[in-house]
């Protein structure tokens, strides 16, 4: 009796926890199998149809095998490999054509790909880095044979340590390399134009001309050598550039709060703070909420509610005995029909601890062909599902279904696992009949 008095109570904690909660538990899958940040995640109305979508920039397990993902509540709608590891994903509207479905963007490396209906529509790449003129000269040397692989590789490391511009590629993996390698990897890239390539390493969107939730947006990249490009939506030139390089606030004149910039190209930027600025922190007022002191404008008492009170006051106990009689009748239909449904097989839930399986069907199509989906859930805790067997029962002169047989697989606690078939309708009358569905478990041994 105390584990089942310590059991109940964990039970109504568990129920108290998530009701004290501001947050409803819509979906969990520990097996999603989608590895991603914060900045490759976006969520967008893509087909114009008033139901938003998930867009995920997956990096693929260990960073191998990054794909585009597109969910649709919690399923995978589409997928597609992507050809490197994504850094930001953003949503923007390029034209005001209709219909106005938004673009979708994906950054990765110095190339940002850019889908319209979840099909490869441009690709962006950021323009070269003119090179370090010093390593520019050290290859040449080397090219000519006028210095060696060891002596290059001193010089090498003296300007990384002491230039602000970081090196090439080609330079930096040289670096890496051992003595004995040395020599043979000049002589391969000696001939090579020196190249500096930066990357994208975050990504967001600007409205262009309006504020509008609905205005064409620009495409604003954050690059790993501290710039920002602002880029056209129809075009995908860059509109501007720019690189803050210092900051300083402070008392400014007769301002107080004073932002001062200064730009890579030598440019100044001064930003006052107005005084009428107000920063409040969400969640940091205390006490009661600001609308509990406004006075309602409660309505006058009517002579109808007037002797609706008095009636309620009066006959309360036969009004209150005839709500629980007609409460008790619901309560008793609702049992008949939950029994019935048991007994006739069509409750999705399955009855019996042995079988502990949900399944539903979902129909779609205007016909003669339909599409039918059937969606099995194990719903144990813990224990999974093995040998189940699904079969449709139908009428063959009604129907034809070219596969009306399942083997289902393993069934892991939790998850929803979809099994899709077509049914055509052989009856040009509009003749219609009932499937059934049935599911059994077959040891494994047989």
């Amino acid at each position: 009796m105390a584990a089942a008095s310590s059991s109940d109570y964990n039970g109504c904690g568990a129920e108290s926890n998530e009701a004290n909660s501001k947050w409803l538990d819509a979906h969990y899958d520990p097996m999603a199998n989608i590895h991603t940040f914060s900045a490759c995640l976006a969520l967008a109305d893509l087909h114009g149809d008033g139901e938003y979508k998930l867009v995920v920039g997956d990096l693929g397990p260990g960073g191998q095998q990054p794909r585009l993902k597109v969910l649709k509540g919690p399923l995978v709608m589409t997928e597609s490999p992507l050809p490197a590891l994504p850094a930001a994903a953003a949503t923007f509207l390029m034209e005001q054509h209709e219909p106005r479905t938004p673009a979708l963007a994906l950054a990765s490396g110095p190339c940002v790909y850019v889908y319209k209906n979840l099909r490869p529509y441009f690709k962006f790449s950021l323009p070269q880095l003119p090179p370090n003129p010093l390593e520019q000269d050290l290859w040449n040397q080397a090219k000519e044979d006028r210095i060696d692989p060891l002596t290059l590789k001193e010089m090498l490391e003296s300007i990384r340590e002491t230039a602000e511009e970081p090196l090439s590629v080609q330079s930096l993996r040289f670096l890496q390399l051992e003595l004995s390698e040395m020599e043979a990897f000049v002589n391969q890239h000696k001939s090579n134009s020196i190249k500096r390539q930066t990357v994208i390493t975050t990504m967001t969107t600007l409205k262009k001309n309006l504020a509008d939730e609905d205005a064409v947006s620009c495409l604003v990249l954050g690059t790993e050598n501290k710039e920002l490009l602002v880029l056209d939506p129809e075009a995908f030139t860059i509109l501007a550039k720019d690189a803050v390089t210092s900051l300083c606030f402070g008392r400014y004149g007769r301002e107080d709060n004073t932002l001062i910039m200064t730009t890579r190209g030598g440019g100044l930027i001064i930003k006052i703070l107005k005084r009428t600025a107000v920063f409040v922190e969400g969640g940091s007022e205390v006490g009661p909420p600001p609308a509990q002191a406004m006075k309602l404008n409660v309505p006058r008492k009517t002579r109808l509610y007037v002797d609706q009170t008095l009636r309620e006051r009066e006959a309360g106990t036969a009004m209150h005995r005839a709500f629980q009689t007609d409460l008790y009748l619901l309560r008793l239909r609702a049992a008949r029909a939950y029994l019935q449904a048991l007994e006739s097989s069509l409750s999705p839930m399955s009855a019996t601890a042995r079988e502990p399986l949900k399944l539903h069907a979902v129909v779609q199509g205007l016909g003669p062909t339909f599409k039918l989906t059937l969606h099995l859930q194990n719903t144990s805790t813990a224990r999974p599902v093995l040998g189940l067997l699904v079969c449709c029962l139908y009428n063959e002169a009604l129907y034809s279904l070219p596969r009306a047989f399942f083997k289902v697989p393993l069934l892991v606690p939790g998850l929803n696992y979809p099994l899709e078939t077509f049914v055509e309708s052989l009856s040009n009358k509009g003749i219609s009949d009932i499937i059934k569905v049935g599911a059994t478990l077959v040891p494994c041994g047989r």
